[in-house]
């Protein structure tokens, strides 16, 4: 075995766990069903007390909501509904008062319709904002495969678009503007057009506003669909043939190093935290490495959030649930633990804004919910990298039981849904109700449970909430489990103060020891002289745990265990349904 960890560069933001809130769910403070700026801060405390290091706030910018604030109208101003300026600068305060550091997301790949960038592009095909998005001439029906009646366009218009990809929300990637008989890109909504970093001026704006906020004080970014900011030369069409669809087109486009180098060594520093959502898998880790290796060999970003394990159960249709198993699952994260092992660092998380609730997805959200949310998190917790909770994770909230399309919000649920409808693919919702049970984001929208009242806390009793309470509320909130010791919140501060206390949790490296076992996930993770072992059982059923031999029958203290589970020795043990152990090698 080789040993990295000894020789890591440390870094606050390796150390460090970091909490996600997406604030239109987290807390309502003025009564009005919409989680603001003024409740986060009146949660401040919260966050202390759980121990996190950092707070990862989702888009709080002026916005028009078309996708749930990921649709930017102005970078330097703060939605009202979230509140204003004076209180972004209160809460920054709020979290740096108790030790706690604040990065915000950076969403470059597209703005909202309504940004003055967009609306000056808009207004005329000769304007200086022209080239800060793609605009193109249609192609005559005659050179494509496309239908000009699958298109928005007015009957006048006989041309379809500039080529032939497809929103991943669902529908067309370009849309017709009228004004300038021209076609834009849209890769998301089409009230998200994309920015064209092509352009010069475009790069130089988003840097001088990025050095804007870190001026106001803030610890870094994570950067939305940033590997989508460089397009192809041309802009090819898809190639079904060989497998090639609009994602394999749009993601790590041959520009995107330029472009993130160039942020580098404007904007970003090593002492930031700048994390990378890379859209699309499986990532060749030499990619990988170079959006995280330290420049000017590489990009210089902190880590990546790949997307390889939270597409494990995905389908090529939009709606389509496939089965996966734990080798399986195993194989991704070891594949990622070994390839930066010795360049760039791993994000931990299987739960963000994007993902269904873990419990639901990983776990067993039923009989085994604590039991199987505590592994989930030990597993996220004891593995190389920086782990990241999202608001509810550490109370084991589970995916909401959506009745009818009405319950949704969510554009990239609906949207797919309501074309199939107008397609005549489905007939009804009830067809594919299961299955957007089960993947819609709107699952981890739903607001923080509180306490056990109407709206579990999150707003005043004579509110409505912007989308619907989960009914287990009245069991799963933060009151309850802050008074229960064995509750799952009470185990991940547990987690967070263990990883504080012991480094060879976040510098020593990680090495599988059952990587074919169906339901066993173990592992060992070495710094130095000291050594871990991680032992857990994906499964509701009893499965039997015999340690290697270079283990076997050596000195051990219990460090965690979702369990009681008291051991001085390493020995053959019966691990019960979603049974997780941590040994510290004496």
């Amino acid at each position: 075995m080789t040993s990295h960890g000894a020789d890591a560069e440390r870094r606050w933001w390796k150390e460090a766990v970091v909490y996600q809130i997406y604030p239109r769910s987290f807390k309502d403070s003025d009564g009005d069903g919409v989680g603001d700026i003024p409740g986060i801060i009146e949660k401040a405390d919260y966050l202390a007390d759980l121990g996190v290091d950092c707070v990862w706030l989702n888009p709080v910018y002026k916005s028009p909501n078309a996708d749930n604030g990921y649709d930017i109208a102005d970078y330097r101003a703060i939605m009202d509904e979230f509140g204003t300026m004076e209180d972004w600068e209160a809460l920054r305060d709020a979290l740096h008062e108790r030790g706690i550091k604040l990065i915000m997301d950076l969403v470059v790949n597209h703005t909202s319709d309504e940004h003055a960038w967009f609306v000056n592009s808009r207004a005329s095909a000769d304007n200086e904002f022209r080239d800060y998005y793609w605009w193109r001439e249609g192609r005559d029906p005659s050179e494509t495969d496309l239908d000009p009646d699958d298109y928005d366009t007015p009957e006048t218009v006989d041309e379809v678009p500039p080529n032939d990809w497809e929103s991943f929300f669902g529908g067309p990637a370009w849309e017709y503007d009228e004004g300038t008989e021209e076609w834009y890109l849209h890769l998301f909504d089409r009230k998200q057009p994309d920015l064209n970093w092509e352009t010069e001026a475009v790069r130089e704006d988003v840097f001088e506003m990025m050095e804007w906020w870190l001026e106001k004080g803030i610890d870094g970014f994570r950067m939305d669909v940033i590997n989508l900011i460089s397009k192809p030369e041309g802009l090819p069409d898809t190639d079904p043939e060989n497998d090639i669809e609009t994602i394999d087109r749009a993601v790590n486009g041959p520009k995107v190093h330029d472009y993130l180098g160039e942020m580098r060594e404007r904007v970003l520093d090593p002492e930031f935290l700048s994390v990378g959502e890379m859209i699309g898998a499986p990532m060749p880790m030499e990619t990988a490495r170079q959006y995280t290796t330290p420049g000017p060999e590489g990009d210089g970003l902190s880590m990546i959030f790949h997307f390889e394990h939270v597409l494990i159960d995905r389908g090529d249709d939009p709606l389509e649930l496939v089965e996966w198993d734990l080798p399986d699952l195993e194989a991704i994260f070891d594949r990622w633990q070994t390839g930066l092992a010795d360049e760039g660092w791993n994000s931990l998380y299987f739960n963000n804004h994007d993902q269904p609730r873990q419990v639901s997805r990983y776990g067993n959200d039923g009989e085994y919910r604590r039991k199987s949310a505590k592994l989930l998190a030990t597993l996220l917790h004891t593995l190389r990298g920086t782990p990241y909770i999202y608001q509810g994770e550490e109370l084991g909230m589970t995916n909401y039981p959506f009745d009818s399309l009405d319950d949704f919000r969510d554009v990239a649920t609906l949207n797919p849904i309501r074309n199939a409808l107008e397609a005549g693919e489905i007939e009804s919702f009830e067809e594919v109700k299961d299955r957007a049970r089960a993947m819609s984001r709107d699952n981890a929208r739903t607001p923080m449970q509180w306490d056990d009242s109407e709206y579990a806390g999150f707003t005043d009793p004579e509110s409505t909430p912007w989308i619907g309470v989960n009914p287990n509320k009245e069991t799963i909130n933060v009151e309850a489990e802050r008074d229960d010791p064995g509750s799952v919140w009470h185990y991940y501060r547990d987690l967070i103060s263990l990883r504080k206390e012991h480094d060879v949790l976040v510098y020593g490296d990680y090495d599988p020891l059952t990587p074919e076992h169906e339901s066993l996930w173990t592992y060992t993770r070495t710094l130095d002289d000291d050594s871990l072992l991680v032992v857990l059982n994906f499964g509701d059923g009893e499965t039997r745990f015999e340690p290697p031999a270079t283990l076997e029958g050596a000195k051990a203290e219990d460090l965690i265990s979702n369990y009681d589970a008291d051991a001085d020795d390493v020995a053959g043990v019966t691990l019960r349904p979603w049974e997780a152990r941590v040994y510290h090698i004496l």
